[in-house]
């Protein structure tokens, strides 16, 4: 999916943001011009995830690295293990727990500190706790379990950090479920923002229960084009896709893997794209999203 207007702005914005602290103004010029460049020349062929890659290694360039989240990584991760237990129970006391899972995953999509401008744990908390009153489109539900029943391979793309220990809880109840279905994980091949990386798989357990690989890439996203080789075949080989978070969408909606998207609509762009408010959970197969 192209960028948008608006989130060529929002891009352009959180740069100048992160510059102001640096003293010359001359070099801050040159490297807005040269963001501006960037987003001249991709900004109406490529996704946001992609141009934010590309802008990210001209910051380093010229910025050196840019700052250091494995201490929030961190924190939120061990913040999500800790109530892992309290959420399974909530979970498995429910009516049907995989049809739980999809409403603390999508809730947990929260801990984005792209899309999130300020990322607050008693919001999370609230989103968590009210999860379960959340509604999963029941005609989209049967679907996925329809087409599930009938496939071999499940490949699941991971986001944020934190998120993903309810990645994995959702992962394990799909395993309990479909256990002759073969489930790989696909997570960032470098560290960017705060999205979950191997380093964060590893950490909360994921690896010990299924494959996990990285993507080989440093968008904040899965953009095709900058996956490894591993991680293309393994994804275009899935029989089915789960694609988490606003970048995994942005980069895959229109790229013809038919995915589907579980999101939270956390930016102003995603509210009026889907017509829902802050924070409503998205769930749908691409070829379905806008319809119906």
């Amino acid at each position: 999916m192209h960028a948008s207007s608006m989130c060529i702005s929002c891009l352009l914005s959180k740069q100048e943001k992160l510059i102001r602290q640096f003293p010359d103004e001359e070099k801050k010029s040159d490297y807005i011009h040269q963001v501006l460049h960037i987003l001249y020349l991709y900004g109406q062929s490529e996704s946001a995830p992609a141009l934010a890659e590309k802008i990210d290694t001209l910051h380093r360039k010229f910025w050196g690295q840019t700052e250091d989240l494995s201490g929030q990584k961190k924190l939120y991760n061990d913040l999500l293990l800790s109530m892992e237990e309290e959420i399974e129970h909530q979970i498995l006391g429910s009516e049907d727990p995989l049809k739980e899972c999809i409403k603390y995953v999508c809730a947990g999509n929260y801990i984005d500190f792209s899309a999130v401008e300020n990322v607050d744990k008693s919001v999370l908390g609230s989103l968590l706790e009210k999860a379960s009153g959340e509604k999963v489109p029941e005609t989209e539900y049967q679907d996925f379990l329809s087409d599930l029943r009938s496939a071999d391979t499940l490949v699941y793309l991971t986001d944020n950090c934190g998120e993903i220990v309810l990645d994995k809880i959702f992962i394990r109840h799909l395993k309990e479920e479909f256990p002759d279905l073969k489930i790989t994980a696909i997570v960032r091949g470098q560290d960017v923002i705060n999205d979950a990386t191997m380093e964060d798989a590893r950490a909360v357990g994921l690896t010990g229960l299924i494959p996990c690989i990285g993507n080989g890439s440093a968008a904040p996203g899965t953009v095709l084009s900058e996956l490894s080789r591993e991680a293309r075949r393994v994804l275009l080989d899935a029989d089915v896709i789960i694609s988490k978070g606003q970048g995994n969408f942005e980069s895959l909606y229109g790229e013809g893997l038919n995915p589907y998207f579980l999101f939270l609509c956390k930016c102003e762009l995603f509210v009026h794209r889907f017509g829902l408010e802050r924070y409503a959970s998205v769930f749908s197969r691409e070829d379905r999203m806008f319809h119906g």
